[in-house]
Order: structure tokens, then sequence, then C-alpha cells
């Protein structure tokens, strides 16, 4: 995270005495990366972190995955994806992935277990529904829009709110997601054209206290699964500082940057991960050159597959082609694609879009997933042709 926060209680020195009320020490906790010498937290906590009683074998939601063979461009319809009871983490269905990130989408309506993932960041876009994250940061509420990002190994869960369920697109890094380097300046200060700043960022701003013993943490590492039992409850933290912690961004808050032509997607990108990048496509005005085509270009992604979740609006360009809101499409390398035939035409003259996108450019090819397949509409790729099948 580019900025400090301060939650709770803490001593003046870090690395020194803090005692309780009893006179006992809390147990300090540095939450940090890169091996000491990145982003960290300090969590103090009422009762010793490393304190397990169990350690069992999990095996975490998973799912088969198969090349895209043949090479074609595909649409899923997620909500035909509906289980039934869920939870937002052993719930999550795949839908694509490769070895740097594996998108899931979900459908909960109960409260997950608690969940750590030690193998990468994770950032959950909300497409509908409010939800309650609670870590060992705190309480942080969640809504439609928001993208939630919640770093490596933080101990949380998720608690629906509300009659609606939520649903959610999780993208799973092998790494850690931030902000584009390029908005930061040396300091780690959002720079004056980044299309987001310090302001619009949502953290925990209070402790979470919950007692209880004996309680079960499901990991998911490197190596696949573990259930941990802790003698006590890990949301025991009575304060914490640092630069790194959970945090949302509502995609309403992100200012789209325009010109005089068609801009290119990188002007909408608003995380980066390894060998991946999510952007967001918001309300805009068109490009306002005389001649201008607000229509995108026919483009050929030579080094990424594109995938794109419609969440809201009208998408100009993608009509005729059966895109509807919860739809998600994946253009391959390899694959020149671009709007429907029409859509250039109609679009001169536009001078507003209220489209509402997510989308997500990994730079190796993406497999498909169990749920892709299952709510895939297997004639998308026909649609420029005319000639559906």
């Amino acid at each position: 995270m580019p900025y400090y926060r301060s939650v709770g209680k803490i001593p003046r020195k870090r690395h020194t005495q803090f005692r309780k009320p009893d006179g006992g020490l809390y147990a300090e906790e540095l939450m940090g990366t890169e091996g000491f010498s990145s982003d960290s937290a300090l969590l103090y906590h009422e009762h010793l972190p490393t304190a397990i009683v169990d350690a069992r074998e999990w095996e975490p939601p998973a799912g088969r995955t198969v090349p895209n063979r043949p090479l074609k461009p595909r649409h899923f319809k997620t909500h035909k994806l509906d289980p039934g009871s869920a939870d937002a983490v052993t719930g999550r269905q795949l839908l694509l992935a490769n070895d740097d990130v594996r998108i899931w989408y979900v459908v909960a309506d109960r409260t997950s277990p608690l969940y750590r993932n030690a193998a990468g960041d994770e950032c959950v876009y909300v497409e509908s529904g409010e939800a309650v994250l609670e870590s060992v940061f705190g309480a942080l509420e969640v809504g439609q829009g928001d993208y939630v990002i919640v770093p490596t190994s933080t101990t949380h869960r998720w608690v629906p709110r509300g009659a609606a369920p939520l649903r959610a697109l999780v993208v799973e890094a092998t790494g850690h997601i931030a902000p584009p380097r390029r908005y930061l300046t040396e300091r780690g200060q959002f720079n004056e054209f980044a299309p987001f700043c310090e302001r619009d960022l949502r953290a925990p701003t209070e402790p979470l206290l919950v007692e209880g013993e004996d309680v079960d943490v499901y990991v998911r590492h490197r190596a696949g699964g573990t259930r941990f039992t802790y003698a006590h409850h890990p949301f025991d933290v009575v304060g914490w500082d640092g630069c790194l912690y959970p945090y949302a961004f509502n995609i309403a808050d992100f200012e789209p940057i325009t010109g005089r032509i068609h801009q290119p997607p990188p002007v909408h990108q608003t995380f980066a991960g390894p060998n991946f990048v999510i952007c967001s496509f918001v309300p805009r005005k068109f490009d306002y050159h005389p001649l201008a085509i607000p229509a995108p270009y026919n483009h050929a992604n030579v080094d990424s597959d594109e995938v794109l979740f419609y969440v809201g609006g009208d998408f100009m360009s993608r009509k005729g082609a059966g895109i509807e809101i919860g739809s998600i499409s994946l253009h391959p390398n390899g694959f020149t694609h671009g709007p429907q035939p029409g859509s250039v035409e109609a679009s001169i003259g536009k001078e507003f879009t209220e489209e509402l996108a997510v989308m997500i450019d990994t730079f190796r090819p993406l497999d498909l997933g169990e749920a892709a397949l299952a709510c895939e509409d297997t004639s998308y790729a026909w649609t420029w042709s005319g000639r559906r099948r």
C-alpha cells in the first residue's frame, strides 16, 4: 500500500514492551513482504499468534482446467452459475487460470470459514450484494462496485449482509496486487495524473476483537492446503500500524482519462499483479476530435489474453454478440477482435458511454475452468461473421 495507517492501541516505539492492563505483554507480529524489505504491518495480539494445537491437510477449492483449444474467443454467462447455499471461500467456481492467476466466480449467502491465502494477494470485485470483510485488521464493509484487496496471509472471513447473495469475481494472484507504479511518486504517494488517490481508499478503522478457543483457520499455501486449529481466536489484535492491510476501492471513484481520439486500454488500468493487470471501464465522455470514431478499433493483443467482465450499462461495441450483465468475454492472444458489425458506424457522433466493466489482461495464456465450460455461449465466436452456429 502507498501510505501509512494506525488503528487501535500501539506503543510509541516498535519492538518495545507493550503491556496489557494485567501487566502481561501483548504479542507483536510483523507481517511483511519481500523478506523484511518492503511493505509491512505490525500487529499486537492478546495471545500468541503462533499457538496452534492441531494441523490437518485440507483440499482447497480447485477445479480442473483445459487449454483453449481450438483457439477461439469465448463468452461465459456467469449468472447461470448458482450453486445454491455457499460461502465466498469454499464456494468459488473456477473460470480461468494460468500459472500467474486464477479467476473465480462466487455466489455466497453464508459466512465463510476463517481463511488465509498464503500463496498470493486476492482482488475481489463485488458485482452485487453486500458483505463485511472481517480480518485481523478489523472489519471492512463492502458492496456493489467495490474492489477489495486482501494481502497475502491475511486471516479473514466473508460475512454476506442483506437478503441478496454476494456475487463476486475473485482474482487470486501468485504474488502481490497493487496500484500501477506509474501512478505513484518515488515516495509512494499517488501523483496528480493518477485516476484515483488515497482519499478513495477505505480500510478498517478500529480493531475487531472476538473471543474463542480451538478455532480453525483454513490456509491455502504453495504446497496445497492446511487446516490449523489455534488455541485462541486470531481476531485478538488490539492495534496495528503500517502500510500493509486490506482495503476497498469503488469503481465509481475511478476518474476516466479521455482524449480527442480513442484512448488505449492502459488509461483504464487500476491494479497490477504478477504478469497481469486489472482495468476499469467506467461511464465517460467519448472522444472529441471532429472525425473521432468512439468505438474501439480492431486489435490483436499479441502478448496477452483479454478477459472482460460486463457489470453494468450499455455495451455499444458488443451489440448483437449476446453480451449481458454478468457476461465474461475471453479474447485470447492469437485472435484479432474488435467491435461487432455495424458498431463502428453506429458509434459516430455519440458523446457519452454508460458502460461499466472490469478487464483482466494476462501475459500468459489462460486455460478454461469447469465453471466456464458450464456456462459458455458456444455461438459467440461466430458473431462477427453473422453466422451463429
